[in-house]
């Protein structure tokens, strides 16, 4: 006669051989493992996606980019007709490094970018750092109006209400 409260018949044959510790430690080990797995699946997805969102913004910055050589281009030549020729001259320059360097970036992904970047920064340090602080001063406005905006959509709209006595207090005072 089996007992009520002994383990089944399946279980009781494993645990003869192997004690309740020793079950629970194989159990969180085979736990970490299937973790660990999944944990590198969904790193390695995120990664990718990442990289293609990168790669998007990359191409979109070498369009801008493009712009900006266009127009540092422009006003070197306004420069060098005027009084300011050295300026003027450096500026053309500036334009056209970073018109090359918008170049070279459009179609690459993201590890042949930063090779593209590092290489650039080494030949062209000034030109470097200057797209760098643009980028910079783009990225904060970015990050600013994208605040501003989220800000605007938490706050709730007053009621109709409170805009009607307002209007009318505002016409008796």
């Amino acid at each position: 006669m089996a007992d009520e409260f002994s383990a089944p018949e399946g279980e009781r044959s494993r645990s003869a051989s192997a004690s309740p510790t020793t079950e629970l430690r194989d159990k969180i080990r085979d736990d970490i493992s299937s973790t660990r797995e999944l944990v590198k699946e969904t790193s390695a997805a995120g990664l990718e996606e990442a990289k293609e969102a990168v790669s998007e913004q990359a191409h979109f910055a070498a369009r801008q980019m493009s712009g900006v050589a266009t127009a540092l281009e422009k006003v070197g030549a306004e420069l060098e007709h005027s009084d300011q020729r050295q300026v003027g001259r450096y500026a053309r320059q500036l334009g056209r490094s970073v018109a090359s360097a918008a170049r070279r970036v459009e179609g690459k992904n993201l590890d042949e970018m930063a090779v593209l970047a590092e290489d650039f920064g080494r030949r062209q340090p000034i030109a470097f750092l200057g797209i760098a602080a643009l980028a910079g001063l783009t990225a904060s406005r970015f990050l600013t109006a994208s605040a501003k905006r989220a800000e605007k959509a938490r706050t709730p709209a007053p009621p109709a209400q409170a805009f009607a006595s307002a209007s009318k207090d505002n016409q008796n005072g």
